[in-house]
């Protein structure tokens, strides 16, 4: 019978805690945006039917914001539960990031009751408009003091540390590492983008079920463009973040890579299978690439694993993380302009239809799935690549962890609560917009009978 391990099992809870979390968190932080462009749309252009999106995508994402509260909660109870000694060290360096997080999502939530039950009160739409931008805030403020905490676990600064006490704390230094502004912009960039795809397939899927009004292109429309803009973001975004691995944790960049050996001129290694030798085979190399991400050279000297003790050298399996992120980023961008070139040549065309390959709806349908995938293989690049470390340089992840026995009973009961969770949101949000669809809202709305749009599918 294998022993029991806490630390094992606290890292595995926490894993499965942060991968449940970050896919409510993620729409949480995007969607908002998505919102406030429609919204802005409709009323700049008059048009109902962006205005009955913002509605629609409003009701939606209350759900998810509840399973986030519940999510959320469980991941501040598990930080001081499971990982005392951590919470010890690091806590008071934390602190202002985690209760500035907790003031943005009032803050957001306040808005978002506001902003949810006063549809049509003013005569003037811009009144209505004004009370999404706090939720949008609120939102994006609160993912960006949340990373902040992660960005600090990665380059710890603004403090000295006497034994197992932290002293001389300076608290906006400690917030603003190293790590912070790619950290942060990569996971707003992202979470928009995501956020975008999401809804630009539940768009592409009722118009592949045959629900052709005009209300649905639009949709479509709206979510793609939005979604090349924040994909081709998160690309740069991304680059500059391999050059902040290069400089402060390179050893992890080393081991997304495979890169073995200091060198210059080094590959981008893709794909692959490492031998017990440390050699790839099968993978594609793309020359001086590597180079080129770490330091902008192509001549740039990247350092190797070799160079590192082997008790610091992270998992080696975040390669195939790092390339599933980076393969999903260039599918939806290369989506994302093939629709757009598509939307273009109609336009040029002067023609009222919007003609789309059934395959394109298809793959856009795929987007959403795809692009919440990407997030999970980023942030598990990002978590299991600082193993061994839960505060770099100062702290093993084993010595942050609980001693204390159960906490695999605690696995299995969170495990329940998060099936539950899904489940139960899948349904209600089916619900919500199955029993009561655009068509039937716009009706009720009384906007009437817009322009049907009839695809050409070309096989």
């Amino acid at each position: 019978m294998p022993q029991y391990d806490p630390a094992l099992y606290s890292r595995i809870l926490t894993g499965l805690t942060l991968g449940f979390h970050i896919i409510f968190a993620t729409i949480g932080v995007g969607v908002p945006v998505m919102i406030a462009i429609a919204e802005w749309l409709g009323i700049r252009r008059k048009d109902p039917h962006y205005l009955l999106l913002a509605r629609r995508w409003a009701r939606g994402f209350t759900i998810t914001v509840a399973v986030g509260v519940v999510t959320g909660t469980s991941i501040g109870f598990q930080l001081n539960l499971l990982w005392p000694s951590f919470m010890q060290i690091a806590g008071q360096a934390i602190a202002p990031p985690l209760f500035m997080e907790t003031f943005a999502f009032f803050f957001e939530a306040i808005f978002l009751g506001i902003y949810l039950y006063t549809w049509d009160r003013f005569r003037n739409p811009w009144v209505h408009f004004s009370f999404v931008i706090p939720v949008v805030i609120g939102s994006s403020a609160s993912a960006f003091f949340i990373t902040a905490v992660n960005a600090f676990m990665n380059t710890p600064q603004g403090f000295t540390l006497a034994g197992r006490t932290i002293v001389d704390i300076d608290p906006p230094l400690a917030m603003f590492n190293p790590a912070t502004p790619t950290k942060t912009a990569h996971v707003l960039s992202s979470a928009y983008m995501t956020s975008a795809f999401a809804l630009a397939g539940i768009a592409a899927y009722s118009l592949l079920k045959g629900r052709r009004h005009m209300y649905y292109t639009k949709a479509l429309k709206l979510t793609m463009v939005a979604g090349l803009v924040f994909s081709l973001a998160t690309a740069f975004i991304g680059d500059l973040s391999g050059k902040f691995l290069a400089e402060y944790q390179p050893e992890k960049l080393a081991a997304a890579e495979w890169h073995f050996e200091t060198a210059d001129r080094a590959p981008l290694v893709f794909g692959g299978v490492l031998t017990d030798e440390n050699e790839v085979k099968y993978g594609i190399k793309i020359p001086y690439l590597l180079s080129i991400l770490a330091f902008g050279r192509p001549d740039a000297v990247v350092q190797g694993l070799n160079d590192f003790p082997k008790e610091n050298i992270p998992p080696l399996i975040v390669h195939y993380f790092f390339d599933i992120m980076v393969a999903i980023g260039t599918l939806l961008i290369a989506v994302s302009l093939i629709y757009l070139i598509l939307l273009w040549r109609n336009l040029k065309r002067k023609k009222g239809e919007l003609p789309l390959p059934r395959s394109l709806l298809q793959v856009i349908v795929l987007s959403g799935p795809l692009s919440m995938i990407a997030i999970e293989c980023g942030w598990s690049l990002a978590e299991i690549g600082r193993q061994p470390w839960i505060l770099r340089g100062y702290m093993k992840t084993v010595e942050g962890a609980t001693t204390a026995p159960h906490v695999d009973w605690m696995l299995l009961l969170f495990s329940l609560l998060y099936a539950l969770l899904g489940f139960t949101s899948w349904i209600i949000l089916r619900r919500m917009f199955d029993r009561n669809t655009a068509e039937q809202e716009m009706t009720k709305l009384g906007i009437g009978e817009a322009k049907r749009y009839e695809p050409e599918y070309e096989y």
